[in-house]
């Protein structure tokens, strides 16, 4: 019948060495002896097998998961918090957050919304441009206007002065164009204060208001002492 191991090895060792001390093995003995081992052998093979097949089976029957208090479980989980519903998707799985929807759904037509960035611009009816022209500073003021002067002293067209004019935005300033223009004139011939003359008489209404032209003539005599720097005659003229 079976017995311990520890008796196996009792046995073995007493008739390895017999009562009057060590002999040699017998043929019968070696034969024993070795079927003993193998039979050891065996019974560690299936206990250690059979360890192993309980620890696949563990592990593959139940998986290891987040606990149930955790927060990552209660992230991906679908059952509902407030207590409500059977734990399925929403909407069924269709919609979402970047899809279309379910298969075969038709929207109907909806109303377009004037502040969707793809808004039809047609829909809004006629578009009108406005080209928005920022005031002159007082130094491009001067450097805009000076070159028109000049050239108006040699063709003497004082409507296409007014168009020029026109297409700057003078703003606070406008007083600016008739100082400036009598200023050259003052400098120029008899010629060209004559035609400066003619400009500013044909200016006042269309660019310049009366009181535009009275600034400027103020200013000019509050400058005089500068004026007759340039030109010592200033006074007179």
């Amino acid at each position: 019948g079976p017995c311990p191991a520890g008796a196996e090895e009792e046995d073995g060792d007493e008739e390895l060495l017999g009562a009057g001390g060590p002999r040699a093995w017998t043929p019968q003995e070696k034969l024993l002896h070795e079927a003993r081992l193998k039979a050891k052998a065996k019974r560690r093979l299936r206990r250690t097998s059979s360890r192993d097949s309980a620890r696949e089976s563990l592990s593959e029957g139940a998986e290891p998961g987040p606990e149930p208090g955790s927060p990552k479980g209660r992230a991906h989980d679908r059952r509902s918090r407030m207590g409500k519903g059977r734990g399925l998707p929403k909407k069924g799985g269709a919609g979402g957050k970047g899809v279309w929807g379910a298969p075969g759904v038709v929207y109907g037509y909806q109303e377009p919304d004037a502040r969707d960035p793809n808004y039809d611009e047609v829909a809004q009816g006629d578009t009108v441009y406005a080209t928005v022209v920022p005031e002159l500073e007082e130094g491009e003021l001067e450097k805009n206007v000076q070159p028109m002067v000049l050239e108006y002293f040699e063709h003497g067209d004082t409507s296409e002065v007014m168009e020029l004019l026109r297409g700057l935005n003078l703003g606070s300033r406008r007083h600016a164009v008739p100082s400036l223009a009598v200023a050259l004139a003052l400098e120029g011939k008899a010629s060209h204060r004559e035609l400066t003359s003619r400009l500013l008489s044909d200016l006042v209404g269309r660019v310049v208001t009366p009181e535009d032209i009275a600034w400027a003539f103020d200013k000019m005599l509050r400058d005089l002492p500068d004026l007759i720097l340039d030109t010592p005659e200033a006074p007179q003229v």
